[in-house]
């Protein structure tokens, strides 16, 4: 009786031990990464569409007195990539905050591919040429103890492109980019009609 007792207790620390191995399979491994440049910002879907809002009433003002100035915050600019991002079944990046801090674009968040798990930080130097077109330029990318993948700084580039330049930025309405300037959680974009 007591060997039958024994074989049970043992099966059941096995079956336990391999329940507790599956489970840690399943979990993602967070390998850390770098910390957040600053507070969590706090977004919402009508944050994303402000940045839309701003490039039409721009060009609607430019009409009259020949000039477009724009202003973003951080808040509504980490509104627009949110809404982007989430509208990939699969993001890149998860929660991401963007600071605008230091003559830099800086993205904040969360990277996850298989098991793993990562904060991520990508800074980026936006310039401008000669014919007033906005470039954005990737200067550092941090995940953690992994290389960054392409794919994130693509993904990061395409988004914040696409608010810059892209369908309601300069390019696709005509404006000719005299001046950018970056700080303290604000970014200010001064252009003029082409």
């Amino acid at each position: 009786m007591s060997s039958i007792v024994n074989r049970s207790s043992h099966t059941i620390v096995f079956i336990a031990f391999c329940s507790l191995w599956f489970a840690s399979l399943a979990c993602q491994i967070d390998i850390g990464g770098p910390e957040r440049p600053g507070e969590l910002i706090q977004s919402d879907e009508a944050q994303a569409t402000e940045v839309v809002q701003t490039w039409s009433q721009a060009i609607t003002d430019a009409a009259s007195v020949g000039q477009v100035n724009l202003l973003f915050n951080e808040t509504q600019m980490t509104g627009f990539v949110t809404q982007r991002l989430e509208a990939d079944s699969d993001p890149v990046i998860k929660d991401p905050q963007i600071y605008l801090r230091q003559g830099q674009i800086q993205v904040f968040g969360i990277f996850e591919r298989g098991i793993l798990k990562s904060a991520a930080l990508i800074r980026i130097e936006p310039s401008i040429d000669a014919e007033g077109q906005l470039s954005l330029q990737v200067v550092e990318v941090s995940v953690g103890p992994i290389p960054a993948p392409a794919l994130l700084m693509e993904s990061i580039s395409t988004v914040l492109t696409e608010a810059l330049t892209g369908s309601f930025g300069s390019l696709a309405t005509g404006i000719k980019i005299t001046s950018m300037v970056i700080s303290e959680g604000e970014m200010a974009i001064v252009g003029e009609i082409r």
